[in-house]
């Protein structure tokens, strides 16, 4: 079964980030709340960690732009 990841919501105004970077490679097993990305907004860094165990498939590139809810 596949969980998405979605970008949460990162502050008070904040509707987009940029994927400024993959902690863990394409196709990587992770484990529950493993750091999976670095986003970048004009307001601060945060990393995402996974909600749950699995196989992570990349389907953003870095620099790409991001907004808040998707998937």
């Amino acid at each position: 079964m596949a969980n998405d990841v979605v970008v949460p919501g990162l502050g008070e105004s904040v509707t987009q980030a940029v994927l400024l970077k993959w902690h863990k490679p394409d196709g990587a097993t992770i484990a529950r709340d493993d750091a999976l990305c670095e986003l970048e907004t004009d307001k601060a860094n945060v990393d995402i960690q996974a909600e749950s165990a699995g196989v992570l498939r990349h389907v953003k590139r870095e620099g790409e732009t991001v907004a808040v809810g998707e998937s």
